[in-house]
C-alpha cells in the first residue's frame, strides 16, 4: 500500500505540473541519466525501442514500451504493454498489462484487469491485480478528459451564439421543424465526411483536400456537439429566455450525461450526429429561401 500510494503521489504532483501549463526539464547540474517525464492526458504514450524517458504517466490512453522508462509506468484508465525495459513499477488502475518475452521490469506490475506476463520476460518485483477499490482514482482519469473538452464547448458554444446569433435560430428551426432529416444528414455527415477525405487521399489530387478534411473533421463534430447543446436548451427554454442561458443549459445536461459510463459516449455521438444534421438543413433552407425570393421578385 505504501508503494501504490507513492506511485498515486507522482501522478497527481505530475497533473499540478501540467495543469499549471509549466514542464522542467533536468538541468545540467544533474545527473546525466535523469530525464523529463511523459506526461499525456488524453491519448497514446510511444517509447520506441532505442529511445528512453522518466516517468510514463497517462490518465486516459494506452502506453507502448518498446524502448526504456527509467522511473515507473502509470496508466490510470487504459492498458500498458511492455517489451522493452522499466526501471521501476508498471501500473494500470484500470485496464490490463502485458508483458512481452523480450521484456524487463525491475519493480513490481499492478493492474486492475489481466496481468499477461509471456514466457521470457523478468519481473524482478510483485505481481499482482488491484483490488476495485481505486474508483476515485478511475473517477479523476475520467475528469482529466471530462473538464477540458466540457470548458472547450462551453466556450466555443457562447462565441457561435455572439458571432452567429441568426444561424443559431436557424439551426434551432430546422431541428425542431424536421428532426427526421436532420437525423438522416447527420449520419451522412458523420459517417461521409471521413469517408470523403479518406476516398480523396488516394489520388495525388485530392491528397491536399483530404487532409485539410480529416483535419477539419475535429472542428466539425465539435461544432456538431455544441449546436445540439443549444437545441437541447432552446428546446425547453423557449423565448422571452434568451440565447445564453438556453444553451448553458442544454450544455450542463450533456455534460452531466457525458460522465456517466457507456452514456456519455453514446451521447456524444447522437448529439454530434444531430447537430451536424440540423446545421445542413438550416444551411439548405437558407440557400433556397433567397433563391425563392428572386424567383417571385422577377
Amino acid at each position: 500500500m505504501p508503494a501504490m500510494i507513492r506511485r498515486l503521489s507522482i501522478a497527481g504532483l505530475l497533473a499540478l505540473a501540467v495543469s499549471a501549463g509549466h514542464a522542467t526539464a533536468a538541468s545540467a547540474a544533474d545527473l546525466q541519466e535523469d530525464l523529463p517525464p511523459q506526461v499525456v492526458l488524453s491519448g497514446r504514450i510511444e517509447v520506441p525501442a532505442g529511445q528512453a524517458v522518466g516517468e510514463a504517466v497517462i490518465f486516459h490512453g494506452s502506453v507502448r514500451v518498446a524502448g526504456e522508462v527509467r522511473g515507473d509506468v502509470v496508466a490510470l484508465d487504459g492498458p500498458v504493454t511492455v517489451s522493452g525495459l522499466v526501471n521501476g513499477d508498471v501500473v494500470s488502475l484500470n485496464g490490463r498489462v502485458d508483458i512481452t518475452g523480450t521484456a524487463r521490469v525491475t519493480g513490481d506490475v499492478l493492474a486492475r484487469d489481466e496481468i499477461k506476463i509471456e514466457s521470457g520476460a523478468a519481473v524482478d518485483g510483485e505481481t499482482r491485480q488491484i483490488a476495485g477499490y481505486l474508483s476515485l482514482v478511475r473517477l479523476v482519469g475520467r475528469l482529466a478528459w471530462w473538464i477540458p473538452v466540457s470548458f472547450s464547448t462551453l466556450l466555443f458554444g457562447l462565441i457561435l451564439l455572439l458571432v452567429a446569433p441568426r444561424a443559431a435560430n436557424a439551426i434551432a428551426t430546422a431541428a425542431s421543424g424536421s428532426p427526421w432529416a436532420s437525423i438522416g444528414w447527420g449520419v451522412a455527415a458523420f459517417v461521409g465526411l471521413p469517408f470523403l477525405s479518406l476516398l480523396s487521399s488516394v489520388t495525388l489530387v485530392g491528397i491536399p483536400f483530404g487532409i485539410g478534411l480529416l483535419l477539419a473533421l475535429g472542428l466539425l463534430y465539435a461544432a456538431g456537439y455544441t449546436w445540439s447543446a443549444w437545441i437541447l436548451g432552446r428546446t425547453i427554454l423557449k423565448p422571452p429566455w434568451g440565447r445564453i442561458p438556453a444553451f448553458l443549459l442544454g450544455w450542463f445536461i450533456l455534460r452531466a450525461v457525458a460522465l456517466i459510463p457507456y452514456a456519455g459516449g453514446w451521447t456524444w455521438v447522437l448529439a454530434t450526429v444531430f447537430g451536424l444534421g440540423a446545421t445542413t438543413v438550416a444551411i439548405y433552407r437558407g440557400r433556397r429561401e433567397p433563391a425563392a425570393h428572386e424567383a417571385t421578385a422577377v
